[in-house]
């Protein structure tokens, strides 16, 4: 092999300080509770052209450390969002999209345009020129997906309406673009080309809906018989590039084919194993785009204008943050709520840099203009994080007069009740009722706040979170209850809590009997169809009306429910449900 094919200025060593940074450093700011975020950013900033690359040739064995291309890791950090995307996808369906409708191109819509329009004006005001005004303010005015979404997820009350500002968002990255070519100096044809765009942008839309919804299944179900991981890897990458391709070609967003992508897999039943496939190749890919975002600051440019740029960023942060929470209550939002969404909104977004490039090459914007706000848009990605702490912190002391949390004696057995609407509710009341301790946990502050007030010992908190079920203490637990409405949300905690606790009664509130079968072979208990349910106590109040005794009718409801769980439990293929102790002899055991 030759010197130069082994350069340590190679891709492998690029590789070396990637894998470095997720093996070694980010493991450090987890063992002290900080975010991988700050911490994938700072190691951009160290291993950067600004950082330790600088010094590469006055100490070459720095090569082995730092990054020698910082433009060749762009392609992967823009996989990392196409990745993103197709995992919110995932997590969506085309019903629940449908139903965000209104706040996707309503909230969504007024967010980014009065956002800009604010920032545009401001800008007008210190001198910037019209035109160039208004493609900051709407650079300016975007939010980031791929630190929001993670942070905030996509079933809390924030993270619905994060969601359906970031989705307008990035559905307008292509007008937008195209909008800041037509009003270039030297522009020709721009709005002609906006519109084929748009017009192939949609043929191509439909295609992808009409042939993923008969094509995936099979695909899947092929590479589900070979058994193969890694054919299934495939399959998976496979249909996240072609869709994102597709849309690219025809001049739209690669996250858009991603995200139809992830909403077409999502109708399947194959969804739960592809997520679970996709998340390590999405969480390091993300991590190289926030080490290029780390690589983008120059700190020497920081140092000598930090009085300028810590105010700028501060004003936009301000700005969005007051347009975004103002929007949120004119909603309908509680003020926690629209506090928290306006706080974690208001950094600018990776989107910020592509639409400040497109500002540039049509002449908007001057060049020194467009990377003094490169640095403060990295700079506000950097303290997204803190921007989220701080907002759930306020968004909790701005609740009107109710706290969204509550103190419980944590060495206390008792029932976990994950879910607490009005069926988690009812079997609360019912637990009351035979003197059962129990705790109510849901992620909706409104919920939280109806259940205090009423009484119930509850408290807030998502349970897919690794903190929230280590503070609930599911050890001494004597049952787990999900009542959530969220099929693919309850499957995947009832596998997480199964493999971390194998002996904690798991009883789960199903859709189906389909759904039913799905929740057993993530290692549920019990899981109840709703459907099974309302036909039996129909069946029972039938019975009792026609004068068979109620015994009768008990043990006959019985006999035909213990039939439908056998039904079930074989078609989920298994053969019979986990065995585990009781909690009395649990309890006797444990002590």
């Amino acid at each position: 092999m030759s010197e130069a094919s082994f350069s340590p200025s190679s891709s492998l060593g690029d590789a070396l300080v990637i894998l470095g940074a997720a093996g070694i450093v980010i493991p450090v700011f987890a063992r002290f509770r900080i975010t991988p975020v700050i911490g994938f950013i700072l190691v951009g900033l160290l291993v950067g052209p600004y950082g330790l690359g600088r010094h590469v040739f006055d100490y070459p064995w720095l090569a082995f450390v730092t990054i020698s291309d910082p433009e060749s890791l762009k392609p992967y950090a823009e996989f990392g969002i196409v990745l993103l995307l197709f995992t919110v996808g995932l997590e969506l369906s085309f019903d629940r999209l449908w139903s965000m409708r209104r706040q996707v191109f309503g909230l969504g819509a007024a967010e980014l345009l009065l956002g800009g329009l604010v920032l545009a004006f401001a800008l007008a005001l210190l001198g910037q020129g019209t035109v160039g005004a208004i493609g900051l303010g709407l650079a300016l005015a975007m939010s980031s997906t791929a630190l929001v979404l993670p942070i905030a997820g996509s079933h809390t009350a924030v993270g619905r309406a994060a969601l359906a500002m970031l989705l307008f968002e990035d559905l307008a990255l292509v007008p937008i673009i195209f909008l800041l070519g037509a009003l270039a100096p030297k522009a020709a044809g721009g709005w002609s080309g906006l519109a084929d765009t748009l017009l192939y942008g949609l043929l191509v839309v439909l295609l992808l809906l009409v042939v993923g919804r008969y094509a995936l299944p099979h695909l899947f179900a092929q590479a589900a018989r070979t058994k193969s991981p890694e054919l299934f890897l495939s399959a998976s990458l496979l249909v996240v590039i072609v869709s994102s391709l597709a849309t690219a070609a025809v001049g739209l967003s690669p996250i858009v084919g991603a995200l139809i992508a992830g909403l077409l897999i999502a109708e399947t039943e194959y969804h739960t194993e592809v997520e679970g496939i996709i998340s390590p190749f999405k969480g390091l890919a993300l991590g190289v785009f926030l080490i290029t975002i780390g690589m983008s600051i120059d700190l020497a440019m920081v140092v000598h204008h930090w009085l300028t740029i810590i105010v700028a960023t501060g004003s936009v942060v301000l700005v969005k943050a007051l347009v975004t929470g103002f929007l949120l209550r004119l909603s309908g939002a509680r003020r926690g709520v629209a506090t928290e969404a306006g706080i974690l909104m208001a950094s600018p977004s990776e989107s910020t840099l592509i639409v400040l490039a497109a500002a540039t090459s049509a002449t908007l914007v001057q060049p020194g203009t467009a990377q003094f706000w490169q640095i403060v848009t990295a700079l506000g990605l950097t303290v997204t994080p803190l921007l989220a702490w701080a907002g759930r912190r306020l968004g909790r002391r701005v609740e009107d007069g109710n706290q969204v949390d509550s103190e419980f004696e944590e060495d206390v057995p008792r029932a976990i009740i994950i879910g607490f609407g009005r069926v988690g509710r009812l079997v609360a009341d019912m637990l009351k009722t035979h003197n059962k301790p129990f705790l109510g946990v849901d992620a909706d502050p409104d919920m939280i706040s109806t259940a205090l007030r009423a009484g119930y010992p509850a408290l807030f908190g998502n349970a897919m979170s690794a903190h929230v079920l280590n503070r609930l203490h599911l050890d001494k637990a004597t049952c787990v209850i999900l009542t959530m409405d969220e099929p693919r949300a309850a499957q995947r905690l009832v596998k997480k809590l199964r493999g971390q606790y194998p002996d904690l009664p798991i009883l789960v509130r199903a859709r189906d009997s389909l759904h039913a079968a799905a929740l057993y072979r993530a290692g549920a208990t019990h899981a109840t169809p709703e459907t099974l349910e309302a036909t039996l106590q129909l069946s029972e109040a039938v019975l009792v009306e026609l004068g068979v005794p109620m015994g009768f009718v008990i043990a006959s409801v019985h006999e035909k429910r213990d039939e439908f769980r056998d039904q079930i439990m074989e078609q989920g293929g298994l053969s019979e449900r986990p065995k585990l102790k009781s909690a009395a002899l649990r309890d006797k055991t444990s002590s």
